[in-house]
């Protein structure tokens, strides 16, 4: 291939890439909205397949779109603005921003406390706790997977419990408890791993962010701690004061 034909090949999918980005912003591809199937733009702009891919793949990393397997592409929502307050909760902020919460157990099992963990809840090494990993969602979108420790024996039966309620807030309600606040929030950033990129729907090497957090209830005592990994192209923390 010459020069000029590599720069050619690059003006091609730049083009195709422009293009769709033009169409999201003038409102032609509405956020959620699944974009024409390959064949379709390639037919539109008169290149090949894979000058299109080439393209999508480069809106797939600027956060514009997202691929599903076996779906298609999808137009990204804008970034969700998260606050992260003395009460944070995951449901109240997706749905003020008119997108319908989801939340969906990955699964959940009971092991003994670490030394760090412990720590957190306020109890001894190797105290039985409940481990749930679950998968939350704004529509259909994967946002974060938060895995949480609860003492078993406050919250018995507590993975069945959220495999049916679906919410961390429901899930204690269940146990009585109607409201509880945020103690400490931890943020870093990291890569995420495959297991977690495959669940997110991001490729691997993508940014997540990193919220280790434990909530209390009203006298202080701890309730739960979290760590949760967030698609960083999807989510924009917001720091409130007071």
């Amino acid at each position: 291939m010459s020069i000029q034909d590599a720069a050619s090949g690059v003006a091609l999918w730049r083009q195709v890439a422009d293009g769709i980005e033009r169409g999201i912003a003038d409102g032609r591809f509405a956020a959620g909205e699944r974009l024409p199937g390959e064949t379709e733009i390639a037919e539109t702009y008169r290149v090949n397949r894979h000058t299109v891919r080439r393209a999508l793949a480069t809106l797939a990393e600027r956060g514009l779109v997202r691929a599903e397997r076996g779906s298609g592409t999808y137009v990204e929502a804008p970034r969700i603005a998260y606050p992260l307050r003395s009460r944070t909760r995951f449901s109240e902020i997706v749905g003020a921003g008119g997108r319908e919460p989801r939340g969906q157990l990955i699964g959940a099992s009971e092991e003994p406390a670490t030394r760090e963990l412990a720590k957190q809840l306020g109890l001894k090494t190797a105290t039985p706790l409940i481990r749930i990993e679950a998968l939350r969602l704004a529509d259909r979108t994967p946002i974060c997977i938060a895995t949480t420790w609860l003492a078993a024996a406050r919250f018995p039966d507590a993975g069945r419990t959220y495999e049916r309620v679906r919410s961390m807030t429901k899930l204690l309600a269940h146990y009585g408890i109607r409201d509880y606040r945020r103690a400490s929030t931890r943020v870093s950033a990291a890569i995420v791993d495959a297991t977690d990129a495959i669940r997110l729907d991001l490729a691997l090497g993508r940014p997540v962010l990193v919220v280790d957090s434990t909530d209390v209830d009203a006298g202080g005592k701890p309730l739960l701690t979290t760590r949760a990994r967030f698609a960083a192209e999807r989510v924009e923390f917001l720091v409130e004061n007071g």
